[in-house]
């Protein structure tokens, strides 16, 4: 046999051979795209969120004086508890004193003055411009007095409340300027803090609601026993942070908490009915948040969603997603709308125990 037919033969046989490989690749199955899914399903949930913030008295008042003068009496120091109408401070009145004493001279001398102007003036025995003269020095005379009064007021400095003396500035003998800080009172028979919530959560919260708290400064045998409630909720969000400010209250106020300390609230939402999914489920595109969905051909399809609270491992679903219907939460690689799918291990529900969870402290809202 020539070498030509043995060369043709051997080309003939690699042709062969090649397609024969070709077409079982053809004829071989692809292999099918394996997801994990869970049902959307609507639960109801209420949700906790600790927050932190710092202890401080219900109300505290800085008190000023009015009237520029020396202090002759200073008598609390911080600490001392002091009533409604308490003395706190006295100033230096002498000055006020003699000139209210020469006002009070004038007055009366204008009020006999009218008298016997006024006689006069009955019997037609005088002008009456002299009659309006003595009436104008007696009006100017009572306003003089009443002015000299207020000052002479202003020198004696009361505690506008029941409270403990938190602060004191000053010193018996020091010479005051006007609108100098004393002292300031504090009612500390209730405490308040006030903590950030986030958007999500601050339209669940109602003036109120009660939460826990805990003061890290106190024995641990006082937490239990720490409850508050939430006095009011402020109307405007911070523009940057999309965070509102909620007060909470203490009452009564637990022995040793002071204001100034760190308390942790824990708020809790009340119950409502939520539509949940893994977080490990909802993606983010350029577009938005979405999920991958599974159809009625078993097929993928992108569904795009908006997502509310998220719950320790779960994300609150507020848009676009309805109860029953399946979501892929494992198998995302090269995973694209309209491919069909092998469904893996599919879990009924996302509380297979049927059970009313209760959120835990998470991180997000």
């Amino acid at each position: 046999m020539s070498n030509a037919v043995v060369l043709m033969i051997l080309i003939c046989s690699l042709i062969v051979s090649s397609c024969a490989k070709k077409t079982e690749e053809v004829t071989k199955p692809s292999r099918a795209h394996l997801v994990e899914v869970v049902t959307a399903e609507k639960k109801i949930i209420s949700v906790e969120r600790e927050r932190t913030g710092t202890l401080r008295a219900i109300q505290e008042i800085q008190i000023y004086n009015q009237e520029e003068g020396r202090i002759t009496d200073l008598p609390f120091y911080e600490g001392d508890k002091v009533k409604t109408g308490d003395v706190v401070a006295r100033l230096d009145d002498r000055l006020v004193r003699a000139q209210l004493m020469r006002t009070q001279a004038l007055r009366r001398k204008a009020e006999k003055d009218l008298q016997r102007i006024s006689g006069l003036a009955n019997k037609q025995l005088t002008a009456q411009t002299e009659l309006t003269r003595v009436e104008t020095e007696l009006a100017v005379a009572k306003a003089d007095e009443q002015s000299l009064l207020t000052q002479l007021d202003y020198a004696t400095l009361r505690s506008p409340i029941n409270g403990v003396v938190s602060q004191r500035l000053s010193e018996p003998g020091n010479i005051a300027e006007r609108y100098t800080h004393l002292l300031t009172v504090s009612d500390q028979s209730q405490l308040i803090t006030e903590v950030t919530v986030s958007e999500l959560l601050i339209n669940k919260l109602r003036q109120g609601d009660p939460v826990t708290l805990q003061i890290d400064a106190l024995e641990q045998s006082q937490q239990n026993a720490l409850k508050g409630v939430i006095n009011r909720i402020h109307p405007n969000l911070d523009p940057i942070t999309r965070n509102g400010v909620v007060e909470v209250s203490i009452n009564p106020v637990p022995v040793g908490a002071r204001p100034g300390q760190l308390a942790r609230v824990t708020l809790r939402s009340q119950e409502a009915e939520r539509l949940l999914i893994p977080f490990v489920a909802l993606r983010r595109s350029s577009e938005g948040e979405y999920v991958f969905i599974i159809d009625a051909e078993q097929k993928a399809q992108r569904a795009m969603v908006v997502s509310g609270l998220r719950i320790d491992d779960r994300v609150e679903v507020l848009q676009g997603l309805s109860a029953g219907q399946q979501v892929v939460i494992r198998g995302f690689t090269n995973l694209r709308p309209n491919m069909t799918v092998t469904l893996v291990s599919a879990r009924p529900s996302v509380d297979d125990q049927g059970r009313k969870p209760v959120a835990a402290p998470a991180t997000g809202s």
